[in-house]
């Protein structure tokens, strides 16, 4: 009972181990995705995704965990029982069966002896009460002038029979206890053998439980895992490789004064220049565009909306301390805190030269001769940010339209 009850207690422990690991892994998967697509970039966004790797590296050593709890711990008790405990055809284990029948067989020629001395201490009892009521008798036939002196013979010889009755069950009971007392040394030596070999038995038990025991914790117990402290150890040089001035000076470059500029010069007409001007993409491998507000700037898809913010936080979580969902909504939406305020609500009057569908959900749809307002000016791939009069912004390509 005692090896199905452990082999229970570490296929539970296992669950728990699984369902962790799957937990970190499906916590960094989200998160990774997140932190990739959000406005954090060089050193800092580096050392956050540590962070990710860290769970995903902790959740397989949970794994390992689990798979050694069931196939070594587990097999190792079960084999172990299966070895100690033979079970029979009738029920039960042999070894059990074994330690009763020796039990049995050392009590007997004792058990004998006691229930000999048991029938003569209650025929004494039996004949000390038979002794007692005969007395009585005696003495109230002495007291009545009803009874003869017959009477009061016979009930003298009464009381006499019993004496004689009573003496000898004594005797008999005071052998019986005698004999049995001269058995009981013998009988305390084969219970003891018996007993002893039992212990041996339980010795092996206890023993492997403690050897089990030893290799459960060494499993539970991550800290001497060298993986471990590995997993850790690279995580805190990841942090302190943290460099301000490395990201500062690569903001700069990319989003300060050190871009580059694509400034504006004296172009001829050209007719054919009005197929439209490459989509403007992020380069692969870039960091994503930061922003002082952590909105994403204008155009830049890269970044995460405040939808699937929100969907990030409302996971499977039912603590009551969930974190708040960030609405993406501060400074202006999805506006760009570093532009000027003026570029919402006023811009520049344009006139579609060409149709123009949009390609994707963020550019905006129009035909040739009509009229909505330029609200950004073009960027260094052609593009330009608008507003229809019915108030849906996008891009456009620049050389599509011509000012009023």
């Amino acid at each position: 009972r005692l090896c199905n009850d452990l082999m229970g207690c570490l296929q539970e422990r296992a669950k728990i181990e699984k369902a962790y690991g799957d937990q970190l892994t499906a916590w960094s998967k989200r998160w990774r995705q997140l932190i990739e697509k959000g406005p954090q970039y060089g050193s800092v966004e580096r050392a956050w995704l540590a962070v990710m790797t860290e769970a995903e590296k902790v959740s397989e050593l949970h794994q390992d965990v689990k798979n050694n709890l069931l196939n070594e711990d587990v097999e190792k008790v079960k084999n172990w029982q299966k070895e100690a405990y033979h079970k029979q055809m009738i029920g039960g284990f042999k070894e059990a069966k074994e330690a009763e029948e020796g039990f049995k067989k050392a009590q007997k020629p004792w058990a004998k002896k006691l229930k000999e001395m048991e029938a003569a201490k209650k025929t004494y009892h039996m004949a000390c009460k038979e002794e007692r009521l005969a007395a009585a008798r005696e003495a109230n036939g002495k007291t009545e002038a009803s009874v003869t002196p017959d009477q009061q013979k016979k009930l003298h010889e009464k009381v006499d029979k019993c004496k004689q009755d009573m003496q000898k069950a004594k005797e008999k009971y005071e052998k019986s206890l005698e004999e049995l007392s001269k058995c009981t040394p013998q009988y305390m030596e084969c219970m003891e053998q018996v007993f002893d070999q039992c212990q041996q038995h339980e010795v092996k038990r206890l023993t492997f439980l403690k050897e089990a025991l030893l290799d459960i914790k060494r499993h539970l117990n991550l800290t001497e895992n060298q993986s471990y402290v590995t997993v850790y150890r690279e995580l805190e040089r990841t942090i302190q490789a943290i460099s301000t001035q490395e990201d500062l000076r690569w903001f700069s470059n990319n989003h300060g004064p050190g871009m580059p500029m694509n400034w504006p010069a004296f172009e001829e007409y050209n007719p054919d220049q009005a197929a439209a001007p490459p989509k403007k993409k992020k380069p692969d491998g870039a960091p994503p565009t930061p922003s002082t507000d952590h909105v994403a700037p204008p155009g830049d898809r890269s970044s995460v909306s405040s939808y699937d913010k929100n969907q990030a936080y409302s996971a499977e979580w039912s603590d009551d301390e969930q974190p708040t969902a960030y609405s993406g909504n501060e400074n202006g939406g999805n506006r760009n805190s570093f532009e000027d305020d003026s570029s919402t609500g006023k811009g520049v009057r344009v006139r579609a030269l060409y149709d123009y569908d949009g390609q994707e959900q963020d550019e905006l749809t129009f035909k040739a001769g009509d009229e909505f307002t330029k609200t950004e000016d073009e960027d260094e791939q052609g593009w330009c940010r608008g507003r229809l009069d019915s108030g849906q912004e996008g891009l456009y390509p620049a050389n599509y339209v011509e000012p009023i």
